[in-house]
């Protein structure tokens, strides 16, 4: 049923000449490279209760998905079956196994969680529904261009809406029990720990082609999952740093902390255009891109964050 689906939607793009591709790949693309910006940016200048939220959820996404697809080992649509042809350039951006999607658990926790936030404030309601529109749209690019199943998408939403429940009632707990936060942060860290000893030496289908070559290559599968999972690492490390010694505040959608927001975001945009290649190229794509990652989020969490309080002078918050 779930290759019968993407049949018919292939067999509906190639009947108007792939009119709708380039936007489907758009919308992927979008979701895992420029989406995180907006809870960021959020983050820094509007609310940062709110826009750790969003980020702590999109976190959690990054920790489940990875494990859930590593220890699943599905492969994609056009392995299992040879008349799925992925459409476009998917194929290349489709790394890892096929179950759930991680494009639909990053837009669920970033779109969703915004979605959230923004539904408190009547005015902001509309751009709440834009927000869901955009996590399932995303999911329905990724059945459109071959590279997901249903099945994918419907997990890959479903880990986004129990990371985002499941952060809310942390927050809540931490409420409470704030004296809890660096037992949680350091229970966390020995977690990602084990994790990452679990990718790396668990068995993976070692199945071999006609030529004698894997189908698929176990080593290629795990590259995406040291990565999430330093994402996670590096939440863990910046925001112990930056409640115990940065505190800032959010800026304020003035026009110094818009600016200093949209100044921040390039400086997001560099070091994944730049530094990542180079700090894989120099250790590999697992450790490269698990560092990259440790030092992406820290970034965002704790280093601009210091940046805004120099610039500004905030009071701790």
């Amino acid at each position: 049923m779930d290759i019968q689906y993407l049949l018919w939607l292939q067999n509906f793009r190639n009947s108007i000449h792939d009119a709708w591709t380039p936007f489907m790949e758009w919308v992927s693309m979008f979701a895992v490279t420029f989406l995180i910006m907006i809870p960021v940016f959020y983050y820094w200048t509007v609310n940062k209760r709110k826009g750790l939220y969003v980020l702590v959820s999109y976190f959690f996404c990054m920790v489940f998905t990875p494990l859930t697809k590593l220890t699943a080992c599905i492969y994609r649509p056009w392995i299992r079956d040879a008349r799925v042809l992925p459409a476009g350039d998917a194929i290349t951006s489709a790394t890892g196994y096929s179950f759930p999607s991680g494009h639909t658990s990053t837009a669920g926790p970033l779109a969703g969680g915004m979605a959230v936030v923004l539904w408190e404030d009547k005015k902001t309601r509309w751009l709440s529904v834009i927000g869901v529109a955009f996590v399932f749209l995303t999911g329905f690019s990724r059945n459109y261009l071959g590279v997901h199943t249903p099945q994918d998408v419907f997990v890959g939403i479903t880990i986004s809406v129990l990371s985002l429940i499941l952060t809310a009632k942390l927050f809540a707990y931490l409420d409470i029990h704030p004296e809890m936060e660096d037992k949680l942060l350091i229970g966390g860290f020995i977690f990602i720990c084990i994790s990452l000893i679990y990718i790396s030496v668990k068995p993976y289908p070692m199945e071999l082609n006609g030529n004698g070559d894997l189908i698929v290559d176990p080593q290629k599968m795990m590259n995406d999952g040291f990565g999430d999972l330093g994402k996670m690492m590096g939440f863990i490390i910046a925001r112990f740093v930056e409640k115990r010694w940065i505190r800032f505040k959010p800026t304020g959608l003035n026009g110094k902390g818009i600016a200093l927001g949209l100044v921040g975001l390039v400086g997001l945009w560099l070091l994944k255009t730049y530094l990542n290649p180079v700090i894989v190229g120099a250790l590999g794509s697992h450790w490269g891109k698990l560092l990259f990652s440790v030092i992406y989020t820290f970034y965002y969490i704790a280093l601009f964050p210091l940046i805004l309080k120099l610039c500004t002078g905030g009071e701790r918050s």
